[in-house]
C-alpha cells in the first residue's frame, strides 16, 4: 500500500490566519503514516521569496515533500525559496519536474501562465510531458497539475481552468497514468479526463462554494468562503486495485 497526502491551496502570505489553516492540515498529516505529501500550488499568495520561505518552514515533515506552482506562485522566488523541494532544470518559467518517491512516479506539470489565471500548456511542456510518460517505469504514475481539465460550472472560476484540453487530452491518452492530481478550485473533485481519474483537493485557505449550493453568507461578491474547514485527500494504491481516496476536514 502506498499513500499520498494531497494537499492544496495554502495560500501563504504571512498572516496568523493562512498559516493556522495550513498547521491544521500538516499536524494531520505528521499524526498519519504517508510515503509522500503533494503540494498541487498556490503556495504563496503573492509569489514573494519572503512567503516561499514561510512555506519551506511549514512543510518540514519525516517523510518526501513535492510542491509544483500555482496562478499565485512566481517562478523565480518559489526556486530561490524551495530550492531544497524543488527539482527542475532552468532558472525561471516553467517549473516542471519529475520525482520518483520510494515505488511511485510523480510527473509535476507546470500548468500556470506567467500574469495570468488560467492553466495552459504550451506546444514545448506537451511534448517534454509526452516524453516523459513515453518512458517505462514500473509502478504507479502520478501526473500533477494546479489547474484542473474541467469545468467547475462556476461562472468565475471556470474562466480560470486549464485551456486548450484537446492537445493535452492527445498527450494523456493511452499514456500509463494512475492518476491525474489536481488543486486550484479549492474543491475535492472526483472525475475522469482522457481515461484516467482526476483527484482534486480541497482547499486549504477557503473553500469555492458552486452555485447550485447555499449561500455561504459571506458576502461582498468574494468568489471564496474562508470560513470552511481546510481539507486535504489521502490517495492509497494498492497493485492490483482501483485508486481510493478519502477527503479529511480536520477541526
Amino acid at each position: 500500500m502506498y499513500v499520498i497526502a494531497h494537499l492544496s491551496d495554502p495560500h501563504l502570505d504571512g498572516s496568523e490566519e493562512a498559516r493556522t489553516r495550513l498547521r491544521k492540515i500538516t499536524s494531520y498529516v505528521r499524526a498519519s503514516s504517508v510515503d509522500v505529501v503533494l503540494v498541487t500550488g498556490d503556495l504563496a499568495d503573492h509569489g514573494l521569496e519572503i512567503e516561499y520561505a514561510e512555506v519551506a518552514g511549514e512543510l518540514s515533515v519525516d517523510v518526501p515533500v513535492l510542491v509544483l506552482p500555482g496562478n499565485h506562485d512566481v517562478s523565480s522566488p518559489l526556486r530561490a525559496g524551495l530550492k531544497s523541494f524543488v527539482d527542475s532544470p532552468g532558472d525561471g518559467h516553467p517549473v516542471h519536474q519529475v520525482r520518483d518517491v520510494g515505488a511511485a512516479r510523480f510527473v509535476l506539470v507546470d500548468s500556470t501562465v506567467p500574469g495570468q489565471n488560467h492553466g495552459q500548456l504550451s506546444d514545448e511542456s506537451l511534448a517534454w510531458l509526452d516524453g516523459v510518460l513515453l518512458e517505462p517505469f514500473d509502478g504507479p504514475v502520478f501526473v500533477a497539475m494546479h489547474h484542473p481539465p474541467l469545468d467547475l460550472h462556476h461562472p468565475v472560476m471556470d474562466q480560470w481552468m486549464l485551456q486548450d484540453r484537446d492537445a493535452v487530452a492527445a498527450v494523456l491518452t493511452g499514456k500509463p497514468i494512475t492518476a491525474i492530481l489536481t488543486g486550484h478550485v479549492h474543491n475535492a473533485i472526483v472525475t475522469t479526463f482522457a481515461g484516467h481519474p482526476v483527484r482534486g483537493a480541497p482547499g486549504i485557505r477557503s473553500t469555492v462554494p458552486v452555485p447550485f449550493e447555499p449561500s455561504t453568507g459571506t458576502g461582498g461578491g468574494s468568489v471564496v468562503d474562508p470560513s470552511a474547514l481546510p481539507g486535504l485527500a489521502f490517495h492509497i494504491h494498492t497493485p492490483g486495485e482501483p485508486l481510493q481516496t478519502i477527503y479529511r476536514y480536520p477541526r
